[in-house]
């Protein structure tokens, strides 16, 4: 970096409305340092800082709204604004950066009035009663409302909804309503997630976040994540919610609900009920869910288990017959399929790239199939009875299991996605407090899982599980004679993109849920297998637009992509509030449960093996297991009608 330049900006694609900076110090950055006052406390700093960066270092706290710690600088709500000596107006302390000594007041009576004033504003325009949102207790419009004492409308406030609603989306419905401006969505879309579904339209008064030609939601080029559900601040967007129909279906006497659920709830929902972040609540929660009335509950890291075996064989089959019988027209890298938010996006803008998907159903939706076929025929219960509910982080598995193609089994495979904030909701209507719960473990067939599965919640953790299987294998060596304790550390971690290359050091016995697969494995000895992990469908676009390019990405062999940042654990149906910290409690807790488990690898799960045994018996990638574990993608391209 030139000398010169003590920090780098990186320009946005955010619209013209709201393009900011986001401005980025190199982490060794040793440069000269600035001094600022903050109401008597002096900080050094780096220049370039907030002075709402500045004051979270002094301990000063300085109210904000449109402010996130995930999103680039907007300062559109002006509710943090300070006095800055020499400055004839209040200055938005998120948006002005410190270059020189700088005296700074973030309390006086002009600047609480100036507050309280811009809040009476927002109120103004904010349609509904707190009491019957979403967002009850959680709102942050609601909090700064009741820190600055406003009990009265000043400025007056609706009787009457302006806007319609917006439910035509599986995944997230809009409440325009409640928007307060942030432009925090259009943020998290444009910059963050590279979809740009949002766009603030108008001027002034008039202002409305919309989409495009203001269509519904489901019919633009939403891909379902929900991540600008994490970061509103208010409850004009929300994830549709199931719970009314799935306690109908739990006071039917006819039904057999069963729940499945995927890890990083576990590493979430005690939020929901005031726990620090990385507080995992999995055996508590196995007792909460039988004491809300569920059948029965099972563990989706066992078709996270079966996923890594249908999905690794699958990347073994397409490098034989390209590197051993010479065919040009195999799709590599293969791509993880897992996350349905990514391979929405993936379908809308890439659909060239659509054979490089795996086949492989997603956990999720693995398990409604092995539900409605296997475990109906083993329990004798008629399939149509069954209500299968998916406990996930992510709002897109809504969308997901209402896929029309999602119907292997002869009924749809997956019936409710429910999201960690909607089960932490339906524990507490039914009288439970969720940390009190005895630990009780999952039920039978499935109850069986490993470590691998685990690790699915946090970004790399489908290909340390994939690597996990795939290196004992091929090598038939132990993975702990290679990564220590099993941990391969190079995949792990919240850089956006990461590569590693692995070399096969010899090839083993062939194990014998792989016998009959190839003739010949010799084919595999010495290989290098290139591996990368991405997650954020920003990062993703830059690996795509990299393998289009013909770069280093190009030579991969498997790829992982997620839709969220963090992976699972950020999902957009996670707990509110998300920050980079958060995310990797939740990451530190989902790895430490891996840890403890007594097999922590795929193809050593005896509930998968024994599934294979005795009804996917034609083994992985057999005529069986694709006709209920694999699935095919739409090219939808992002042109509208």
């Amino acid at each position: 970096m030139d000398s010169k330049q003590p920090f780098t900006c990186d320009t946005t694609r955010a619209p013209l409305s709201q393009q900011g900076l986001v401005c980025t110090l190199p982490i060794d950055y040793d440069g000269p340092r600035v001094v600022a006052n903050i109401d008597g406390i002096d900080v050094e700093v780096a220049p370039g800082t907030t002075v709402l960066e500045a004051a979270k270092q002094v301990g000063v706290k300085i109210p904000t709204l449109c402010a996130h710690p995930d999103l680039a600088i907007a300062g559109v709500c002006r509710m943090c604004v300070v006095e800055v000596e020499g400055q004839r107006t209040l200055q938005a302390a998120c948006a002005y950066p410190i270059t020189g000594p700088l005296t700074v007041r973030t309390t006086s009576r002009r600047i609480r009035q100036a507050r309280r004033h811009i809040l009476q504003l927002i109120f103004r325009k904010h349609y509904g009663e707190c009491y019957a949102c979403v967002r009850n207790n959680n709102c942050e419009l609601q909090s700064l409302a009741k820190e600055y004492g406003i009990d009265e409308f000043v400025f007056g406030h609706p009787e009457e909804p302006m806007y319609d609603l917006d439910l035509s989306s599986y995944s997230v419905h809009r409440d325009m309503n409640k928007c307060v401006l942030c432009r925090r969505c259009v943020r998290t879309c444009v910059d963050m997630q590279e979809v740009g579904v949002y766009e603030a339209v108008g001027r002034s008064n008039w202002t409305k976040i919309e989409t495009y030609l203001d269509k519904p939601l489901a019919d633009v080029v939403c891909i379902n994540c929900g991540q600008c559900i994490n970061r509103c601040p208010t409850g004009a967007l929300r994830a549709n919610d199931p719970r009314d129909e799935i306690w109908e279906a739990i006071d039917d006497p006819t039904k057999h609900v069963v729940i499945q659920t995927a890890p990083s709830p576990r590493a979430g929902i005690g939020e929901v009920f005031g726990l620090e972040p990385g507080k995992a609540l999995t055996f508590e929660m196995n007792t909460a869910l039988r004491r809300c009335g569920f059948d029965k509950v099972f563990d989706t890291n066992f078709t996270a288990d079966l996923t890594i075996i249908e999905e690794g064989t699958e990347l073994i089959l397409r490098l034989h017959k390209a590197l051993v019988q010479g065919d040009k027209d195999v799709a590599l890298p293969q791509f993880t399929s897992c996350s349905p938010g990514w391979v929405k996006y993936l379908e809308h803008f890439y659909p060239e790239f659509i054979p490089n998907l795996s086949t492989a159903k997603s956990p999720q939706q693995m398990f409604g199939s092995v539900i409605k076929t296997y475990y109906a025929e083993k329990e004798g219960i008629d399939p149509a009875d069954i209500v299968t509910v998916a406990l996930m982080p992510c709002s897109a598995k809504k969308y997901e299991c209402n896929r029309p193609e999602m119907v292997d089994s002869g009924y749809k495979d997956i019936d409710y996605g429910l999201t960690t904030r909607e089960l932490g909701q339906m524990i507490m209507e039914a009288g439970v407090w969720l940390p009190d719960m005895p630990k009780s473990d999952f039920d039978d067939p499935f109850g069986t899982a490993t470590g691998s599965g685990v690790i699915f919640g946090a970004t790399g953790g489908v290909m340390e599980a994939a690597l996990r299987s795939v290196i004992e294998l091929v090598t038939g060596l132990k993975v702990e004679s290679i990564y220590e304790h099993a941990d391969i550390i190079p995949v792990r971690g919240f850089e956006g993109i990461k590569y590693a290359e692995i070399t096969v050091p010899q090839v083993g016995p062939v194990p014998d849920i792989l016998k009959g697969l190839l003739d010949s494995w010799d084919w595999l000895n010495g290989a290098t297998l290139k591996v990368a992990v991405a997650h954020g469908t920003a990062n993703a676009k830059k690996v795509l637009d990299n393998i289009k390019a013909g770069g280093k990405f190009a030579d991969c062999h498997f790829i992982e992509f997620m839709a969220c940042p963090g992976g699972c654990i950020g999902g957009g149906g996670q707990p509110i509030p998300t920050s980079p910290e958060i995310r990797a409690a939740r990451a530190k807790a989902i790895y430490d449960e891996d840890a403890a488990y007594e097999i922590r690898k795929s193809h050593e799960n005896p509930a998968v093996l024994d599934l294979y045994t005795n009804f996917l018996t034609d083994g992985p990638c057999g005529h069986q297991s694709h006709k209920l574990l694999h699935t095919y993608y739409t090219a939808r391209g992002k042109y509208i009608k």
